[in-house]
């Protein structure tokens, strides 16, 4: 089909003069198509109509398209059982599209202008990046000022509202400064109730806010394309930075994060004909300073420390000294550390970004337990040498020749000496050392067979 272009240029080349056969050779076209153009006079070329054959059963189209809940899979079963009609399910399609059946119009993209330290959009996406030898899933967080493009991303294992705080401050530490607005998408980690213009953040999030002078706002429900300066790095971090790259752990999937925001604010932008970190070069006088002292972001928790010395924190465990267990004590969650405290003294640990289950413990929380210093008796030696002074040469023998351990076999023997009478434990242990016994609980039989020679004599037996 000849364009707008080539008929205007026939109609134009007639109009000079020049017949039809030299029109055709100028053009390279052919005679008859040339003649078509100068017989109808129009320079828009006609519309080709071709009728459908869904035509014939529009009624029947639409009463399908209720009853089948808008599933044209569904219709076009319907349609070929009903009429037999063998319509192809794209010629189907097309027809419903032409007849705006399950089709919402298109509508126009609004065009948003932002003057220097207006605005700041942030938002969060998920992406997949390889960490420590496996791909494995991570948050995206992203904050861009709208006048001047410029980007700032980080990545989370999880996006709570303590995160978005330190990728806030963060984000706001890169720029040295803030926008008067921090435009946000509906989500509960900042907002707390209400939708758009009527969203009302949660209280920490808006004194997050007021100490850095601005407001938190989120778009209409359904116009993504209010936030769409945020939204389009998305793509761009997917396909160019994560695309081919691997990290140790998150603190070096951040730190080339900033290194290549750096690099990419630097670099000249076709979309918008100009290099960000030039266009922010303007942008800086109009930003809001950051406060002359910003405390640190933390999250504040209780805990009781276990009967293992622990405190349990996102299923990862860290180490307190052993006189702290069952005391109730306070963990402060910092960015990089943690902080807890008893009331009277504070422990620092390094923060376990990741919830995986791990202890961490410090060399000097080890349990110890006690042991008798060398060359002095045990607590179990001191007794036996209190009640039965002439058995300690059998105790010793017995500690190194036993099969029990030591203070086991020493807390047996005193417990034998207390619960049967002297006489019978010492003669035991004599006709017992006579023939090198040393297994207690043999001894103990031995005892047992005394004591009842003595106390229920039989007929077989010599008065003494």
């Amino acid at each position: 089909m000849l364009t707008h272009q080539q008929r205007t240029t026939i109609l134009e080349l007639f109009a000079r003069g020049m017949s039809r056969h030299q029109i055709a050779k100028h053009l390279k076209l052919s005679r008859r198509a040339v003649k078509r153009v100068i017989c109808s006079g129009q320079t828009q070329p006609p519309l080709l109509v071709r009728p459908s054959r869904a035509e014939e059963h529009r009624r029947l189209l639409r009463e399908l398209y209720a009853s089948c809940k808008g599933n044209l899979v569904r219709v076009h079963e319907e349609l070929v059982a009903a009429t037999g009609e063998t319509l192809s399910y794209s010629a189907l399609t097309a027809f419903c599209r032409k007849e705006g059946l399950g089709v919402k119009p298109p509508r126009v993209s609004g065009e948003y202008d932002f003057a220097p330290g207006q605005e700041t959009q942030h938002d969060t996406s998920p992406h997949r990046a390889k960490l420590g030898g496996r791909v494995r899933p991570v948050q995206t967080a992203s904050a861009v000022l709208c006048y001047s493009r410029l980007l700032f991303f980080q990545f989370y294992p999880a996006f709570t509202r303590f995160d978005c705080k330190l990728f806030l401050s963060e984000a706001h530490g890169y720029v040295d400064g803030t926008t008067e607005i921090v435009l946000v998408d509906n989500t509960s980690v900042v907002r707390a109730f209400g939708t758009g213009k009527n969203m009302v953040p949660a209280p920490e999030m808006a004194a997050f806010a007021e100490r850095y002078g601005y407001e938190f706002r989120a778009h209409e429900l359904g116009d993504s394309d209010r936030k769409g300066r945020v939204e389009a790095p998305f793509s761009f971090i997917e396909n160019n930075f994560l695309a081919g790259r691997e990290f140790r752990d998150f603190a070096d999937l951040n730190a080339q994060a900033r290194a290549w925001c750096d690099k990419v604010n630097r670099t000249y932008k076709k979309h918008i004909r100009a290099v960000p970190s030039e266009l922010f070069a303007a942008e800086r006088p109009h930003l809001r300073p950051l406060p002359a002292y910003v405390p640190e972001v933390y999250r504040l928790h209780q805990r009781v420390v276990d009967i293992y010395g622990y405190v349990s924190l996102h299923t990862n465990r860290y180490s307190v000294p052993p006189d702290w267990v069952s005391r109730t004590v306070e963990v402060l969650e910092y960015k990089d550390r943690l902080e807890i405290s008893d009331g009277r003294s504070t422990i620092r640990h390094a923060r376990l970004e990741e919830p995986a289950g791990r202890k961490q413990r410090l060399p000097e929380h080890r349990y110890h337990r006690p042991q008798p210093r060398e060359g002095q008796p045990s607590p179990e030696e001191r007794r036996l040498a209190e009640i039965a002074p002439d058995l300690l040469d059998y105790a010793r023998a017995v500690k190194a020749r036993g099969r029990k351990q030591p203070t086991l076999a020493l807390r047996q023997l005193i417990r034998l000496l207390e619960d049967y009478p002297p006489r019978a434990v010492r003669q035991a242990v004599a006709e017992a050392a006579a023939y090198g016994l040393y297994d207690l609980d043999r001894l103990e039989r031995m005892v047992l067979r005394r004591v009842a020679r003595d106390f229920f004599p039989t007929e077989g037996d010599d008065d003494e």
